[in-house]
């Protein structure tokens, strides 16, 4: 009886042999697995710091950048200048605007008042001539 049960133990220990050595191969495979996601995880965590510090530079910079363009809240003084001389004449200009523009009177450059331009008047003055009115169609 003991020879009959002597080749089925041994092809059970040879399978369990087999069983043991394919464990030992996965826990193997298991464990470099595993170190593998450890470095995955340590060089997504060294990424992520230096984009946040990147992020971080960028929006200091651009915060540079905005107070530079606003400056010290004065504006240069000839562009001052220029701004109060546009709504100086802006103001000036108003009431015969005003008319057109109610419909109660012409185009304020369409008036009578204008003297006549020569052709070379506009040549003079480095200017480029005006654009002549057009007729509607």
């Amino acid at each position: 009886m003991m020879s009959a049960e002597l080749p089925g133990e041994m092809e059970l220990i040879e399978k369990h042999e087999e069983i043991l050595g394919r464990r030992a191969e996965l826990l193997e495979q298991m464990e470099g697995r595993r170190e593998q996601l450890k470095i995955e995880r340590k060089q997504q965590l060294e990424r992520s710091k230096a984009a946040r510090h990147r992020n971080t530079t960028l929006l200091q910079d651009l915060q540079e950048i905005e107070d530079h363009l606003r400056g010290n809240g004065q504006p240069q003084p000839h562009l001052l200048a220029l701004e109060t001389r546009y709504w100086a004449s802006v103001e000036e200009s108003i009431p015969a605007w005003e008319h057109f523009l109610l419909g109660k009177g012409p185009h304020p450059t369409d008036g009578p008042a204008e003297p006549p331009r020569r052709a070379s008047t506009a040549k003079d003055q480095g200017r480029p001539p005006r654009p002549k009115p057009r007729t509607a169609r």
